[in-house]
């Protein structure tokens, strides 16, 4: 049996009483960064052994967790936060876990877009979720099949793009287009800020250095 078990995006209290449980009774929890599950771990008294599993190494150790799983073993897959497999890795091993027959569960929990979107009172009924966009080859064609849907869309960006990636916003999707940025949710510095494009830019070019993990909602066309 495989679990995939969410963990706190932000605050530690964020994380169920069925995870903790999950993560005590599993033989072995893969994690995507040992060094910062150990810390969470240890805060819930869980003692279960370490095993790290990451986007370098997934693919050589797939085939053998597999067999491991097949024979009577269960493991808890677990990221440095949020859910396994949204924009973390998990899906290869799912896939492996799935195509041998291998049962697998995924807990309910923390993906840090739910909130962006819930909080940003753009409309969220329908939505497109994007993840990462990519740094280079093909960002500019994704940016421009996002900025021609009808709906919603969430992307994730990394702290030191964000004012790059609201720039090619204004390009691709216009300067009265309304957007969410959403920053260290559910930590103690947590920001969202709502606002047309242009002054969610001119916000985060004031701020100079930004910091945390950044969820960009912005609404359709």
């Amino acid at each position: 049996m495989l679990y995939l078990v969410p963990t706190p995006i932000g605050n530690r209290e964020d994380i169920t009483q069925r995870s903790v449980r999950m993560l005590m009774e599993a033989d072995l929890v893969l994690a995507e960064d040992t060094r910062t599950s150990r810390p969470l771990m240890q805060h819930y008294g869980v003692e279960t052994p370490l095993r790290a599993y990451h986007a370098h190494n997934e693919h050589g150790i797939v085939p053998g967790l597999v067999d491991e799983l097949k024979d009577g073993a269960t493991y808890a897959l677990i990221t440095d936060a949020g859910t396994p497999g949204i924009s973390d890795p998990g899906f290869l091993l799912v896939r492996a876990c799935r195509e041998a027959g291998v049962e697998v569960s995924c807990l309910p929990g923390a993906a840090a877009f739910v909130p962006a979107l819930a909080a940003s009172g753009i409309p969220c009924d329908k939505f497109h979720f994007e993840g990462f966009l990519p740094h280079k080859k093909g960002r500019q064609t994704r940016l421009k099949y996002l900025a021609d849907l009808p709906n919603t869309f969430a992307l994730y960006e990394s702290p030191h793009r964000i004012v790059k990636l609201l720039g090619q916003l204004m390009e691709f999707c216009g300067e009265d287009r309304t957007a969410c940025v959403a920053r260290e949710i559910s930590k103690l510095h947590e920001e969202i800020t709502t606002a047309p494009l242009p002054e969610l830019k001119a916000h985060y070019e004031a701020k100079g250095k930004v910091k945390g993990e950044i969820v960009v909602v912005v609404a359709g066309q």
